[in-house]
């Protein structure tokens, strides 16, 4: 048997070899890449292609259903287990983000951005990908764009492990505020290469735009907005491909609590950045699956009333300056590109 972690849990919970069930969610069924996202099911020709027998994988699921009873063994025994999604939509459906064009971003060691494309299957032409949002039952499958940034908390892991200009991550704000811009600098964090929306392996960090001005908060400053200008270019993905524009950017994540990153997210996107009460959204978003399937919540409309709202940054930067920064930014990552030749290995 072969599935991913949830499969694994899940088959352990229900008994294991005493009678566990083998399954998974359709959300994590479509990040294998080898489920068709029209049928729901494993698709024959893909699995042939990488010599997978079809006899190994769960069987696909919905999100939200009673899957199995947790067995004797386990500290929750008798526990219905019905709630499975991905990592990303789990956070997404944590955020009430349930219909066509809402969107939340979660702001890690990485971004990881989902746009709700609603009912309709919409197929990437900006470098973003397309997979299942969630599926409640019998009920339709909801789909999405998904834009992955490779490093963003990382950058600020690394300005504190590799060069200690900050004794730990939380200093970070602190030293950004010292300064009253960037100075002039921009970083491009492209130390694996860079993701979503450009897919470059030959991309390099790459730090621009230095005079003897420029000192360690500058730096610091830099680095925040690097995550900010990421997060728009996927954003500007997104709207090309879906044709529905954002209003409002619901974030999570352990930056989201830096205010200074929130405002100037608001202010080179456009719109309302808003931060929830509970941060920790993907955990919240599986209970919210689980609890439809078992009748704790009757419906979405009881999920959207029980999000609350923690604070919000409304754009306020002027248009022109937006503009000039982004055209900056955009500069800079040119820099980051054509690094990695092909004799090197």
């Amino acid at each position: 048997m072969f599935g991913t972690t949830d499969s694994w849990v899940l088959w352990n919970l229900t008994g294991g070899l005493e009678g566990g069930v083998h399954a998974t969610d359709v959300t994590n069924a479509s990040r294998t890449m080898f489920m068709d996202l029209e049928t729901l099911q494993w698709d024959d020709d893909i699995l042939a292609a990488f010599d997978v027998p079809r006899s190994m994988l769960p069987e696909i699921r919905s999100s939200s259903e009673v899957y199995g009873i947790a067995s004797g063994h386990s500290l929750l025994r008798e526990t219905p287990i019905s709630g499975i999604l991905g990592d990303q939509q789990a956070a997404t459906f944590g955020q009430a983000a349930f219909d066509q064009g809402e969107a939340k971003n979660t702001y890690g060691t990485g971004n990881f951005l989902i746009f709700n494309t609603g009912t309709e299957i919409v197929h990437s032409k900006n470098g973003l990908l397309t997979t299942v949002g969630y599926k409640l039952g019998d009920g339709e499958t909801h789909y999405a764009l998904e834009g992955s940034i490779a490093v963003t908390g990382a950058l600020v892991q690394w300005l504190r492990d590799n060069l200690g200009i900050v004794g730990s991550a939380s200093e970070i704000e602190a030293l950004a505020l010292s300064v009253k811009d960037n100075g002039g600098a921009y970083f491009v964090p492209a130390f694996s290469g860079l993701f979503a929306p450009y897919w470059r392996a030959d991309a390099r960090g790459a730090l621009v735009g230095l005079t003897r001005f420029v000192n360690k908060g500058h730096i610091a400053r830099a680095a925040l907005e690097a995550i900010a200008y990421q997060t728009r270019e996927v954003l500007d993905a997104v709207n090309a491909d879906s044709g529905v524009p954002l209003t409002e950017l619901k974030v999570d994540g352990g930056a989201s609590a830096n205010d200074l990153l929130m405002q100037f997210q608001a202010d080179i996107l456009g719109v309302s950045v808003v931060r929830p009460v509970v941060a920790e959204t993907t955990a919240l978003g599986a209970a919210y699956a689980a609890g439809l399937a078992v009748g704790f919540w009757n419906d979405l409309d009881e999920l959207r009333a029980n999000w609350q709202e923690d604070a919000r940054w409304e754009p306020q930067l002027d248009v022109a300056e937006r503009d000039r920064l982004l055209r900056n930014w955009k500069k800079a990552v040119t820099k980051s590109l054509d690094w990695v030749d092909e004799d090197v290995l």
